[in-house]
C-alpha cells in the first residue's frame, strides 16, 4: 500500500523546484548588486593621532595615503611602518565588517550555514 503524504507537504514537485531556482536567481542577483556597491564603498582609517591616514575601496585597493611630514623621521622608521601596518589593517577590518554585514543581510545568513556558496 502506498502512504499519501497531504497535498503541499513533502514531493518536491515542478513548482517546488522552480520556485526554489527563482529565489536562487533573485539571491544571486542580489548578491551581485550588494558586491558591486560594496566596491564602489570607500573607507578610511587614521593611526598616531591622524598622522597617517590610508583611504581604500571596498575592493581592497589603497586609494589615498597620507602621511604628515612630522612623523617622518629616518632615525625612527620602524615608528612609521608600524603605523602604517596599524592604519592598513584598520581599514582591511573595516571592510571586511561591512562585506559580512551587507552580504548575510542579502543572504539571510545561508552563505554561513554553507560555505563556499557564495
Amino acid at each position: 500500500m502506498k502512504a499519501r503524504m497531504p497535498k503541499g507537504v513533502g514531493g518536491g514537485g515542478p513548482s517546488n523546484i522552480n520556485d526554489l531556482v527563482r529565489k536562487a536567481q533573485k539571491m544571486q542577483a542580489d548578491m551581485e548588486a550588494a558586491q558591486n556597491e560594496l566596491k564602489s564603498k570607500e573607507y578610511s582609517a587614521t593611526t598616531g593621532g591622524g598622522a597617517v591616514a590610508i583611504t581604500m575601496n571596498g575592493a581592497r585597493e589603497v586609494l589615498k595615503l597620507e602621511i604628515k611630514p612630522e612623523v617622518v623621521d629616518p632615525e625612527d622608521v620602524e615608528l612609521l611602518q608600524d603605523m602604517l601596518i596599524g592604519a592598513i589593517n584598520e581599514v582591511l577590518k573595516k571592510v571586511e565588517d561591512d562585506t559580512t554585514e551587507t552580504l548575510a543581510a542579502v543572504t539571510g545568513g545561508a552563505g554561513n550555514m554553507i560555505p563556499g556558496l557564495f
